[in-house]
């Protein structure tokens, strides 16, 4: 079995899915970057043993070149002389051996068809975006199907639960009588 490797274009994504446009639009890159790793991370827990990398270009972050880790979910932000799309196809062309199969999401052509060549499998950005509302619409149904399966955990048998509300009753019934008498 092959070792499944997503490698995404991260301002190529931001800039396709409307909620990331926003923040971008108004300046928040930092605020739409850290939202797309929240969105990755959430599918990578629902997908399981796939790697997935996210790329960014140093244009928007001048003069780092950093990798790290976060959420399970490798993170490069590229030198400042190189594009992400040109970081992308080196690694591509790296990663994609006959132990692995990558996939890339852009939305970018020619970057589409320079890793479709190199062996790699492509989804578009917007594509990549339903499949994460997909996944998300699934959880729903599950999480929705498994409360209504599962029964609740009450303590109290029903014949228990009457005999608390008989004695709650009383209870109050006294607690009256006894006001009125002060």
């Amino acid at each position: 079995m092959r070792h499944q490797i997503i490698i995404v274009d991260g301002y190529n994504v931001i800039g396709s899915w409307p909620e990331l446009t926003k923040l971008k639009e108004a300046g928040h890159f930092d605020q739409a970057r850290d939202r797309l790793l929240d969105i990755l991370s959430e599918y990578h827990k629902f997908i399981g043993d796939v790697r997935i990398i996210v790329i960014f270009d140093a244009m928007y972050v001048p003069g780092i070149k950093e990798s790290f880790t976060k959420w399970d979910l490798e993170v490069t932000f590229t030198p400042e002389d190189e594009t992400a799309d040109s970081y992308i196809e080196h690694l591509t062309g790296e990663l994609n051996t006959p132990l692995n199969q990558v996939t890339v999401v852009t939305s970018d052509q020619a970057e589409q068809w320079t890793v479709f060549s190199r062996g790699a499998l492509r989804i578009s950005s917007p594509e990549f975006g339903r499949e994460i509302k997909r996944m998300r619409d699934q959880l729903a149904a599950d999480t929705k199907h498994f409360a209504a399966a599962t029964p609740r955990n009450v303590p109290w048998r029903p014949d228990q639960m009457l005999s608390l509300g008989q004695f709650l009753k009383k209870l109050i019934d006294k607690r009256g009588h006894d006001d009125a008498h002060d």
